[in-house]
């Protein structure tokens, strides 16, 4: 009795499991188109890269590779996060695409601009990070660095420090959607997120001691945008918050 509505939903999920796999084909395809035109610029992009600490350094002075593969693969590894980090929209749009269909016109309406917010701070965070952030921390590391020690940092490991550097900057900047979408759960209210202001501050700063490297310079220049960007998202929270949920 039960078999055609067996069969409707057997056919459903096989839909579904073909129309994911053709978003993840297209998503991946995408990420390979960006990574074969970034390819031949890879020994730019690392330059790029590297100048905040180069430009500390002394004079003829350069970065190392302390093992003969890690002059290759430093660089192949950026240009490999850089693919990615460009193709962001491409492959956030392939997973709106395959979700969108189930998602209520009033759904839509509200995770649409969550998404692209969320992009805009993720990359505002990033170039935080690179134009402010990292000649400031490596110029206050050099300053107090002996004249006895020779800076001579590795290729690999200033990669992996920087992209951390790139990582926490990127994902604290998502507080104010973070902060949205939890008022539009009903988790928090704006009421509640101001009133919790200064546990949240104490927060802030020990997510930034955590985050960041030993330094004050690139704590505080963490978690004095985090405190901005939280009473952003108590703005945000309060003009959203009413729309989503109306009060009888």
């Amino acid at each position: 009795m039960n078999a055609p509505d067996d069969l409707q939903a057997e056919s459903s999920l096989i839909e579904h499991l073909i129309e994911l796999r053709a978003r993840l084909v297209r998503a991946l395809l995408g990420l390979g188109v960006v990574l074969l035109c970034l390819l031949p610029f890879t020994r730019q992009i690392y330059s790029w890269l590297a100048r905040p600490l180069v430009s500390q350094l002394p004079a003829g002075q350069t970065m190392i590779a302390m093992n003969p593969a890690g002059a290759f693969f430093a660089p192949m590894k950026l240009t490999l996060f850089v693919a990615l980090f460009i193709a962001v929209p491409w492959l956030l749009y392939q997973a709106w695409a395959f979700v969108a269909p189930g998602l209520y016109q009033r759904e839509k309406r509200l995770a649409l601009p969550l998404l692209a917010s969320a992009v805009a701070l993720f990359y505002t965070g990033c170039a935080f990070a690179y134009f402010l952030v990292l000649p400031a921390v490596f110029h206050f590391l050099t300053t107090f660095t002996p004249d006895v020690i020779a800076l001579t940092p590795d290729a690999n490991a200033y990669l992996d420090f920087v992209l951390v550097i790139f990582f926490a900057f990127g994902t604290s900047f998502e507080l104010p959607v973070a902060l949205v979408i939890m008022a539009l759960l009903g988790w928090v209210t704006p009421d509640q997120l101001r009133q919790g202001r200064g546990y949240a501050i104490v927060g802030i700063f020990v997510i930034a001691a955590v985050l960041t490297p030993p330094d004050v310079v690139s704590q505080l220049m963490l978690a004095i945008p985090m405190c901005i960007l939280y009473e952003l998202g108590i703005i945000a929270a309060r003009a959203v918050v009413p729309k989503a949920q109306p009060q009888s």
